[in-house]
């Protein structure tokens, strides 16, 4: 796997239990809803990754083991060119970790925040690409239920990539989901019925839904209802009917008619998988072939010569925080002589 890439290549090359000290830290990059990523180097081949990796005190003391442990679940048997792809997962005596794809471009809600403009033939790619990944998903049957541009990243051409699995469902035969999840203004009007008390469940199409509202927010810069993550559903649910986004008359009539088919309130006649994105004249110009093997070239590329991300990540780890992770080795290290142990590290090893 080369920088950027997201394509899984046989591991071929480790025949033992992969774990920390396989690694070099080279730079924190970010963090998440529960956890940190870095850029890391694999000692041996020279290749470079995310490392994605969690205080399992913390994990256990917010009640987030099963999160952490059904993304392990459901990534590991993932592989797809627009998803940010698992390679391996190991656990110390403080962190699990997990190591991922390294996509250098940043994602689109930092660019959103350098107040890069979108073009429409860009935002269009996106949305062919992203859609190939959730016809992808639905064969495997996960919602992914946090689309938004926070969990989209970019890799050095430009194509997109989702990532963050830690609240995706997997659904059964019936391929419905009750449980509440998802970030607010992303979140399909369909889940804010079941705040109200009634549990009609839920599918595929949410996820739909957010790729709309991403969109709209991608191309004007602002999200087409205004709500927060303290506005109760019930208010939340009176926007969706009372309110209809706007759609400037600078965007061609086909996109504005695609935004309006993904953001549509009623399930029944929202877009909701690929064969219907695919069949709309506004897409009859897409090879979709060449979308998937990413032949086709994205109107917007990172910047190459720097790191797309926020440099205070770094300073956190290096200054705030009280458990660095470079110095880990030193601090394992010393508590095992302290407590005169014979230090063999706690593996929970996975290799892809």
């Amino acid at each position: 796997m080369g920088l950027g890439q997201s394509s899984k290549a046989p591991v071929t090359e480790d025949t033992d239990e992969v774990n920390f000290d396989h690694f070099q830290i080279l730079r924190a990059i970010g963090k998440g809803s529960f956890g940190k990523v870095c850029i890391v180097q694999k000692k041996d081949t020279k290749k470079m990754y995310a490392m994605k990796y969690m205080n399992k005190l913390k994990c256990v003391e917010r009640n987030e083991v099963r999160n952490v442990l059904k993304e392990l679940q459901i990534m590991q048997n993932l592989e797809h060119p627009f998803l940010v792809n698992f390679w391996y997962s190991f656990q110390d005596e403080e962190d699990m970790f997990m190591v991922v794809d390294l996509l250098l471009g940043g994602d689109l809600r930092y660019h959103l925040q350098q107040n890069v403009h979108f073009s429409e033939s860009t935002v269009k790619l996106y949305i062919c690409e992203l859609a190939l990944a959730l016809g992808y998903l639905r064969t495997k049957r996960i919602i992914h239920r946090d689309i938004k541009p926070d969990n989209i990243l970019l890799d050095e051409h430009g194509h997109v990539h989702l990532t963050d699995f830690n609240i995706a469902a997997i659904v059964k035969d019936d391929l419905k989901a009750t449980s509440i999840a998802g970030t607010k203004p992303y979140m399909a009007p369909e889940l804010f019925q079941s705040f109200e008390g009634s549990h009609p469940g839920y599918s595929f199409s949410v996820d739909w839904w957010s790729l709309g509202i991403t969109a709209y927010e991608l191309l004007r810069g602002q999200r087409p209802y205004v709500m927060k993550s303290s506005t109760p559903a019930n208010e939340i649910l009176q926007t969706f009917h009372k309110i209809h986004p706007s759609y400037p008359t600078a965007w061609s009539l086909e996109m504005k008619s695609l935004l309006r088919k993904l953001l549509c309130t009623d399930v029944q006649k929202r877009i909701s998988c690929l064969a219907e994105l695919q069949d709309l004249d506004y897409m009859s110009d897409v090879n979709w072939d060449a979308v998937l093997s990413k032949q086709v070239p994205p109107g917007f590329i990172p910047n190459r010569r720097r790191l797309n991300c926020d440099p205070t990540f770094e300073l956190e780890e290096m200054i705030l925080e009280s458990k660095p992770l470079h110095k880990k080795k030193k601090r394992l290290a010393r508590k095992t002589k302290d407590h005169g142990s014979d230090g063999s590290p706690q593996v929970g090893t996975h290799k892809v």
